[in-house]
């Protein structure tokens, strides 16, 4: 076993909040267990995901996309299992490449396991990530919480989310566990579900149960679901309409601002914050 302190840093993206582990050969063993020791908010660092800050050649995963992009983002949920994409930990990513001098501010591609990320850094510390496009599934399903049962959007965002549309936040329960819903053959490897209100003309405020996580205060792509589910529910859809359509969303831990363009492409712009640096005891990673 490795003896040697690990760097961990700890940050949020609109406090969806993430454990960063620098490794850029790929040298490190993370089994889902010792993710889930090190999110975990007692015993633990704490967090909703892990970000492995992975140079792309050296993962298996990303190896076929290191000519587009040189860093990886080998992501993990909270409880250890391995997730397409995230949204927040995308822009976080990009914060602390920039923070560790790995690149600079402007425009960086990032590999995920949901393809190749582009990403712009602003002076003022916000990142505009191209989240790339939306696929509408023809399958539907339908969620339930407490005898109340809506429709659900479904929106693939290189991860599955399922958007229902709702008069209050508060129908959504608790949301620690998964929210029931029908099919469960529309959505086999799980889903995001996001519970969503209007608050104005192009402004909603949403809730998210987040697959292999339970509620999180902020959930990226699932933002991007939602822009994608209102603006096809409010008759806007840029293919249509020929112009980019904006939609601010209002989360739990902050607000994004979510754009289409005819192309389809999506850019989801937030900020990207780093409070904590330090090392992890690796007995805490031992099996």
């Amino acid at each position: 076993m490795n003896t040697a302190p690990i760097a961990f840093l700890k940050g949020h993206g609109t406090q969806n909040d993430f454990v960063i582990v620098p490794d850029p050969d790929n040298a490190l063993d993370l089994p889902a267990d010792a993710v889930a020791r090190l999110c975990d908010r007692r015993a633990g660092i704490g967090g909703d995901g892990l970000l492995h800050v992975v140079r792309s050649a050296a993962h298996p995963d990303a190896k076929a996309m290191a000519g587009d992009a040189e860093w990886f983002m080998d992501y993990r949920n909270s409880d250890g299992s391995i997730a397409e994409m995230c949204g927040n930990g995308v822009r976080v990513f990009a914060g602390y490449l920039v923070r560790a001098g790995l690149v600079e501010q402007g425009d960086l591609a990032i590999a995920t396991r949901g393809g190749v990320k582009k990403a712009h850094i602003a002076k003022n510390g916000d990142v505009t990530v191209s989240m790339g496009r939306a696929r509408l599934p023809e399958a539907q399903a339908t969620v339930t919480v407490d005898g109340r049962s809506w429709p659900a959007r479904n929106v693939n965002m290189g991860n599955p989310h399922a958007v229902a549309f709702v008069d209050d936040l508060d129908h959504a329960g608790d949301l620690r566990s998964v929210p029931p819903f029908s099919p469960a053959a529309v959505y086999p490897d799980g889903v995001n579900i996001e519970f969503v209100v209007d608050r104005g003309p192009r402004h909603v405020a949403m809730r998210v149960h987040e697959r292999g996580s339970g509620e999180t205060l902020s959930c990226g792509t699932g933002a991007c679901a939602v822009a994608v589910a209102a603006a096809r529910r409010d008759g806007a859809d840029p293919a249509v309409t020929g112009s980019p359509v904006t939609y601010t969303v209002d989360l739990p831990g902050g607000t994004l601002v979510i754009t289409e363009h005819p192309d389809g492409e999506i850019e989801m712009t937030g900020p990207a914050t780093i409070v904590a640096e330090g090392v992890i005891d690796p007995s805490l990673l031992a099996r």
